[in-house]
């Protein structure tokens, strides 16, 4: 396989598995509740997706750079929801 379809799979991959954050975050954001969300769960993905970020950047993947970016972005923006809210 050549590099740009390995990396199309990648970006595919990461589109997919980064969204799964959207339906918590619009729901979080037009009901205001985020009482059954633990700050742990956020927290801890956002340090394991850093982790992914910062190799991604070392081995130079536009996939996984991209994918972490969106998700740590997620878990900060989920962390904020819970804060104001809760």
């Amino acid at each position: 396989m050549d590099s740009t379809t390995v990396e199309l799979i990648g970006l595919t991959a990461a589109l997919i598995t980064s969204i799964g954050f959207l339906p918590q975050l619009i729901k979080g954001f037009k009901t205001k509740k985020l009482d059954d969300i633990s700050y742990f769960m956020p927290i801890v993905l956002a340090i394991g997706m850093t982790l992914w970020l910062i190799y991604g950047i070392l081995i130079h993947s536009i996939a996984v750079i991209v994918a972490n970016i969106f998700s740590i972005s997620c878990s900060i923006g989920l962390i904020i929801l819970k804060k104001i809210y809760s």
